[in-house]
């Protein structure tokens, strides 16, 4: 638990770094950038096409007759605009977040490691393809979890634990792999994965209901239609924020748990051997140390 504390706070502190901050508004430059490309190109043949669906149309033609009879004249050229926008937003919103998906993690969790852990060796063992293969896979058995509790959804508490647990599962299950993909082994990643599991499943739940709360903002701009140019690129500011957050959260969380596997994988030193001490010298016999002395009479 302090694990799982220390690194809730260590991003919230995160998410006031410039760098994530830029991040978070990407998306929307983004968006502004696709928007005018397809405005420049596209905006004039898109609106009378729709349009001329719109007045071609028999009885939605009946319709423009009986609301002009009400005074309400030359609806289709309004509406035709109207109806471009809508139709066009999610498709722009879909290409921002996604392209932005793929880069903010790895360049959060490259920041994270350059401040906190420089000297955590890079054993790269996630690979593009096999983070692919694994999201689609997980998204998969996440799916089919869903499918198969739908008809434990009729029951009232159920339905509001088993759709934010699934989603959780496989939020850990993605975050935990981009986190660790550069860092760490397959073996290191599934030792972490076994071992930190329900710290882990917790962490998706929370990111999972916080992920929730853009979807708010963007029900308002649907039901205040004249804040939805306002409204929406709120909530798409505040859910690339809460994917940054969560970034992070996996991102200190696993490097640190990851330190910590491999300091308990290192054996302790063992403490080498005393040689044995040479024996001590002894002291020569008299007879052996004093030289002979030449018997009486003869010459030295």
């Amino acid at each position: 638990m302090g694990l799982l504390f220390d690194s809730f706070w260590r991003a919230v502190a995160y998410c006031l770094h410039p760098r994530v901050i830029a991040l978070s508004l990407l998306p929307l430059a983004l968006m502004a950038a696709l928007a005018l490309g397809l405005h420049y190109f596209y905006w004039d043949a898109g609106v009378l096409w729709v349009r001329t669906v719109l007045e071609g149309t028999s009885w939605l033609s009946s319709l423009w007759q009986w609301l002009q009879n009400w005074g309400l004249k030359d609806l289709p050229a309004l509406v035709a605009p109207l109806l471009v926008i809508l139709a066009v937003t999610p498709a722009v919103v879909i290409v921002a977040l996604l392209l932005v998906g793929v880069f903010m993690t790895p360049a959060l969790v490259s920041l994270v490691a350059q401040r906190r852990f420089p000297a955590l060796e890079r054993k790269r063992g996630g690979t593009l393809l096999l983070g692919l293969g694994w999201m689609l896979g997980s998204t998969l058995l996440a799916l089919l979890g869903l499918v198969l509790s739908m008809p434990l959804w009729l029951i009232p508490p159920l339905v509001l634990l088993l759709p934010p647990l699934i989603w959780g599962w496989l939020t850990f299950r993605v975050m935990v792999f981009d986190a660790l993909a550069e860092h760490a082994d397959s073996q290191e990643r599934r030792a972490i994965l076994t071992r930190h599991r329900w710290s882990l499943l917790v962490m998706g739940v929370v990111s999972g209901y916080l992920g929730a709360a853009p979807g708010i903002v963007w029900a308002s701009g649907v039901v205040f239609a004249a804040a939805f140019v306002v409204l929406i690129p709120i909530a798409i500011w505040i859910y690339t924020l809460v994917l940054a957050f969560s970034s992070l959260w996996f991102a200190h969380y696993c490097l640190a748990a990851l330190e910590q596997l491999r300091a308990q994988a290192v054996p302790a030193p063992v403490p080498s051997p005393i040689p044995e001490s040479a024996p001590a010298p002894t002291l020569a016999s008299s007879a052996d140390a004093a030289p002979a002395l030449p018997p009486p009479g003869q010459a030295l």
